[in-house]
């Protein structure tokens, strides 16, 4: 007895030490911040229309409205909106049979109902019949595994610094909701429940629901803010998405190389000249192919180098040219790669195909020219003056066959109408940092040779000095609209990459471009596409190649002038180009534009003339 007393004792004193323990313990943790100290607000108070989290205002949203219809990425807009949003979704799965026969059971009433309305000779309800037609398309999808059925419960809290900044909040958020047709609810009486089911804790306290099938639930996908920013690149513009800046480098992509399509007046060469400009700061050599006399201005403001092609200006350039390679494997295949070349421009010259006789005599006398000229496969021959179409015209007339003939047919660009500015050796000089080649003045006929020799002359040099390069070739459809030259394009296109060059491609004519085979496949070899406002037609025509979404396709045809959608790789952005007063009075061709630059270049001329006989007149007052 005396025994278990003193264990008694013994237990007794060791639950008072573990609870005098405990309280020390209880009194030191309460004096250590834990990691919930360090998140939790400095108060909490909860209202009945909002609620007070330390310094901000905030209230807590349910929506329980949506459309008929929701399309990908309707969220983005919230998701994507400067204003502090907590938003949280939770997704329940439902049995399929517990769907199937709700909805057989919905779809018998609503028929009963049509039924009886009808015996009862009322107006036909087209909302009934939706809902059925709907119902059925359900049931079907469901039945076959196609579809799946959930509920949704979205909820979104907003946070203000003042009250009245709340209520400008809640009707921007409630306004670009209405706009989709959906509609949300402030959670009244019920804040608490709303701030812990917009809390990451996974407590769905407000449980308002909405049934959803699969595809309505995917377009809920809240990860779609659409951001093109690096840490180098040009600055192309604001992303109207998100208000960011879109900040590009088009050279990591796959390939450097950019479409352009737009209709006239939409700003493609407003932004492509902006973007040259601002490429130029980073080291970038830009040439440009000008068929409306449009980069004069920019490429002077730059220092820039202008050539203008035409019969009457001293403008000479040789289309037998030849790249300067070391490497004698390297002279072979340039030597090559220009007959081919030589091939296509003979065709566009002589005015059409030409039979396979042809062909081989042509290439023959190709090679016999170089030959004559003392030029080979090895590399150091390419040192010596190549020859001129006259030494073809030459050697085509004094062979045997079908040589004179095809003599004949290039007569005028060698002693005809056309003779001159491609029959003699080369005298311009492309080593600057932009070169323009204006052919605004070449005639029609002579317009697609041009283009397709200045071409050929920019890819030599490219060839033979590799650095970092755009080529911008305006206009392209008319080079599209000739088989031989829309092919150097397309060659051009798909080589560009390895030799450091980025091609721009510029069209308003987006149907003819992409009804040519090479078009499409310039297209398909560009990682970058800018498209500005479309014509209606061509709408349609953008959407089928780029698989836009109805609301890129029908913002494309609303764009103002200056925003349109960028494509970079996977990523597409609707961009607002912008530019600074200097860079715009520099690229700008609106007449109203030039007009205002060039008052200001008449008053600053007026001011310095009137500040220069100032000072001449304060010198003979002071001499006096």
């Amino acid at each position: 007895m005396g025994f278990n007393k003193k264990q008694d004792a013994v237990s007794l004193a060791q639950q008072q030490r573990a609870r005098e323990q405990r309280e020390v313990e209880q009194a030191f943790m309460k004096g250590v911040s834990d990691f919930r100290d360090f998140i939790a607000p400095s108060s909490l108070e909860i209202e009945s229309g909002h609620f007070r989290l330390g310094t901000l205002y905030a209230r807590a949203f349910y929506v329980y409205g949506y459309p008929r219809q929701l399309f990908t990425g309707w969220l983005s807009s919230i998701i994507n909106l400067d204003e502090e949003i907590d938003l949280s979704m939770f997704i329940y799965p439902v049995e399929s049979q517990v769907v199937l026969e709700n909805l057989r059971k919905k779809v018998s009433q609503l028929e009963a109902g049509l039924q009886i309305d009808a015996e009862k000779g009322r107006v036909r309800d087209p909302a009934k019949q939706a809902a059925i037609i709907d119902a059925e398309s359900l049931r079907d999808s469901l039945q076959i595994g196609e579809e799946r059925f959930f509920r949704l419960g979205m909820y979104f809290t907003i946070y203000a610094k003042s009250l009245e900044e709340l209520e400008l909040v809640q009707h921007k958020v409630e306004t670009i909701l209405g706009q989709q047709l959906v509609y949300s609810k402030p959670a009244t009486v019920q804040m608490e429940q709303g701030l812990n089911s917009t809390l990451p804790q996974m407590m769905d306290q407000l449980m308002v629901r909405r049934n959803m099938n699969t595809g309505a639930l995917a377009t809920s996908y809240p990860f779609t803010s659409a951001d093109l920013t690096q840490e180098n690149g040009v600055l192309y513009g604001i992303n109207m998405h998100n208000s960011g800046l879109v900040l590009f480098d088009r050279f990591t992509l796959e390939n450097a190389n950019m479409v352009v399509f737009a209709k006239s007046g939409a700003g493609k060469s407003f932004a492509v000249k902006l973007e040259a400009l601002r490429s130029m700061m980073f080291g970038t050599e830009i040439v440009i192919i000008d068929p409306e006399n449009e980069y004069e201005r920019l490429c002077d403001a730059v220092g820039g180098t202008y050539i203008r092609m035409s019969l009457n200006s001293s403008t000479r350039i040789n289309p037998f040219d030849l790249p300067q390679v070391v490497d004698k494997e390297d002279g072979d295949n340039a030597l090559r790669s220009n007959l081919i070349t030589l091939h296509g421009l003979m065709r566009l010259m002589m005015g059409g195909a030409l039979s396979p006789i042809e062909e081989a005599d042509l290439d023959q006398a190709l090679i016999d020219t170089y030959a004559k000229a003392g030029i080979t496969g090895d590399p150091l021959t390419h040192q010596t003056p190549p020859p001129t179409i006259g030494d073809l015209y030459e050697t085509l007339l004094h062979m045997q066959g079908t040589g004179p003939g095809m003599a004949q047919r290039l007569r005028k660009y060698t002693t005809g109408t056309f003779a001159g500015i491609f029959s003699q050796q080369s005298n311009v000089n492309i080593n600057n940092h932009m070169i323009v080649f204006n052919i605004r003045d070449l005639e029609d006929e002579l317009r697609p040779v041009g283009m397709y020799i200045v071409l050929n002359h920019i890819w030599n040099r490219t060839k033979s000095d590799k650095r970092r390069r755009n080529l911008i070739v305006d206009e392209a459809w008319q080079l599209l609209k000739h088989q031989d030259s829309a092919n150097f394009m397309f060659s051009v296109a798909k080589r560009a990459r390895k030799y450091y060059l980025g091609l721009t491609t510029i069209s308003q004519d987006v149907e003819d471009m992409m009804s040519s085979q090479m078009g499409r496949a310039i297209v398909s070899n560009s990682s970058m596409q800018l498209l500005l406002k479309q014509s209606t037609s061509a709408v349609d025509v953008l959407s089928a190649v780029f698989k836009l979404t109805s609301e890129e396709k029908k913002r494309l045809g609303q764009f103002p002038v200056g925003q349109g959608l960028l494509f970079a790789g996977q990523n597409h952005v609707h961009v607002q180009i912008l530019a600074s007063p200097t860079e715009t009075s520099l690229i700008s061709t609106s007449p109203d534009e030039i007009k205002k630059v060039q008052e200001v270049a008449s008053r600053a001329q007026e001011a310095y003339q009137l500040m220069t006989q100032g000072k001449a007149t304060g010198n003979i007052a002071a001499n006096q």
